[in-house]
């Protein structure tokens, strides 16, 4: 619809200057003016004269009368005036020719500006703590990065992937020690990394009665930073066997890195940036530890160095930050982790600006919330978790059942009910704002009615059905027409695609993308049961419609990839 308001701002801009030669107003201020009526009946934008009063010195109804009068384009089939708005209708000769069309030219181009062309973008998402186990708390970090990375790809942006794995840190003294006092290699072959959680999750449990067991593990954990040969094996074994059961995850999800670059990577990087933290005088000494005073900024001071001189977490992202600007030269570097780590990126954001780094803006921070299952919160130290390969394996079973009770004698089964089980928790997810607190429920997850993956999927089915049995049909062989309603309500909604694109990317939200595509199912679906249309009698209408199916699907498919979701031919 971008395209639709641009003509329409061009010749209202035209209009309003024949009745005030004076205006000072441009196309792009009357793009932003315009609305969407609530109700379709109401027009396909509005156009709202309140803020001309002032200007034309009359009441807004009487200068949207006025406009009607005098307005003209040939891209609008009416214009009304209702209230103080001019409300807009799209000629159908526009839908055919600029939305129809287009989409069959561009096919999975349609709906990108390429406005992210000569742009790097870098992602930092998912980046699980390794020996810990891959749960649905890590689900919003992944599904969200990797669907803004997609959406970045689209518009054109040479995007980087980073893993940032949580590979360093006291928590590795932990499962060193549990692991010389419990442990065995041939069950943590076997076990993987499941055996690893037990240990921590033991660890945790008899430090409780013993809080000797924490100082032992400072001591590993500081053996294993001076380069102890066994404890660097143990750690690189650690990291290996957790990275293993990670991909299984990640190629569900359909998803690659392009780097793996965990917080051990910056250990011999932190010092430069602790130095320069030193010589501009920003690093003061707060009871033995080095911090940089934020309070001038209403925060808490960043801690940089503890006590013992070693690092803390803002201080390798600090250094991970200025390597990556170095490496990629990023035109944006985007973290995607969980609101309660804001503060966090707040206060090291702020420090790199002290700095004097002058690409400190670039620095994008995107928060979610929290996820649960039926309300009860995740923990990793009580083995509280719901494991996320465990969620998927149980929404790809309770989908087989439901093809196998509906569907017996469907080819690739087991393919269709992973895409359908997978698709549906990813869906869940980013259909909420990213910002609210999910408490995931699986039976709502999997429907196949309301605004679900399964009923995306399955109307991106009902298409690739449609159009398998018109293949005989010459269907470009006519010219195209609009004859109801429904044809052109779909139109209109394939229509506001670049806009969605657009809207997610500046949001960082992708619940704008997963939104829309409901829009496309409930348009489309209308359209399938109000119209015939391989079966219609006019060949004009049969070819207009199933193109117009064969739009939907290329649109839907589209959608689909900017969120992590596999396309369905059958179910």
């Amino acid at each position: 619809m971008n395209n639709f308001k641009n003509l329409v701002a061009k010749d209202l801009l035209y209009c309003l200057k024949s009745i005030s030669p004076e205006l000072e107003l441009n196309s792009d201020d009357l793009i932003s003016m315009f609305e969407y009526p609530p109700d379709s009946s109401l027009g396909d934008i509005a156009f709202p004269c309140f803020k001309l009063s002032r200007i034309f010195r009359k009441a807004p109804p009487v200068i949207a009368k006025e406009i009607e009068e005098k307005f003209s384009s040939i891209v609008v089939s009416k214009a009304q005036a209702v209230n103080g708005y001019l409300n807009i209708f799209v000629s159908n000769d526009y839908l055919i020719k600029n939305v129809l069309l287009e989409i069959e030219d561009k096919k999975e181009k349609y709906g990108s500006d390429g406005s992210g062309k000569g742009k790097t973008a870098v992602f930092d998402y998912s980046s699980p703590n390794v020996a810990k186990p891959f749960h649905i708390g890590h689900l919003g970090t992944t599904v969200i990065g990797h669907s803004l990375k997609k959406l970045h790809e689209f518009q054109g942006y040479n995007c980087v992937g980073i893993n940032y794995l949580g590979d360093w840190g006291t928590q590795f003294g932990k499962l060193i020690t549990a692991y010389n006092l419990w442990g065995s290699d041939e069950e943590i072959e076997k076990e993987g990394v499941d055996g690893l959680v037990a240990l921590y999750v033991k660890f945790h449990h008899e430090a409780e009665i013993d809080e000797t067991l924490n100082q032992k593990a400072r001591d590993e954990f500081a053996k294993l930073e001076h380069g102890d040969e066994t404890n660097i094996r143990l750690w690189k074994w650690f990291v290996e066997i957790s990275l293993k059961e990670y991909q299984k995850t990640y190629k569900q999800l359909g998803i690659e890195f392009d780097s793996y670059k965990g917080e051990s990577f910056y250990t011999d990087k932190m010092p430069a940036q602790v130095e320069k933290l030193r010589n501009s005088g920003l690093l003061r000494i707060d009871d033995g530890a080095s911090i940089v005073d934020l309070s001038d900024y209403n925060m808490p001071p960043c801690l940089i160095l503890k006590k013992d001189g070693s690092t803390l977490y803002p201080t390798r992202d600090i250094a991970a930050a200025v390597y990556r600007k170095e490496t990629y030269d990023f035109d944006k570097c985007i973290y995607v982790t969980s609101a309660g780590q804001s503060l966090h990126f707040a206060q090291w954001f702020k420090v790199v600006e002290l700095m004097g780094y002058n690409w400190h803006d670039k620095l994008v921070h995107v928060p979610y919330g929290t996820v649960s299952i039926n309300g009860e919160k995740l923990a990793t130290r009580t083995g509280n978790v719901i494991l996320l390969k465990d969620l998927f394996k149980t929404a790809i079973e309770k989908v087989s059942e439901i093809i196998n009770e509906k569907n017996p004698n469907l080819e690739n089964r087991e393919e269709v009910a992973e895409a359908v089980g997978v698709g549906s928790v990813v869906f869940y997810y980013l259909y909420n704002n990213r910002i609210k607190d999910i408490n995931f429920i699986m039976k709502d997850a999997l429907s196949f009615e309301g605004n679900t993956g399964p009923y995306a999927q399955y109307t991106y089915a009902r298409t690739c059905g449609i159009l398998d049995k018109s293949k005989d049909f010459d269907f470009m062989a006519t010219e195209p027409v609009i004859s109801t309603p429904e044809e052109a309500d779909l139109l209109k909604v394939l229509s506001k695609f670049g806009e969605a694109v657009k809207g997610a990317i500046k949001e960082y939200e992708p619940s704008v993308i997963t939104r829309y595509i409901i829009d496309i199912c409930s348009a489309f679906n209308k359209f399938y049961h109000n119209c015939q249309i391989a079966t219609a009698n006019d060949i004009n209408v049969r070819n207009t419609r199933i193109r117009l199916t064969s739009a939907t699907k290329e649109v839907l498919g589209n959608a689909f990839e900017l969120i992590c979701m596999k396309k369905t031919e059958k179910i």
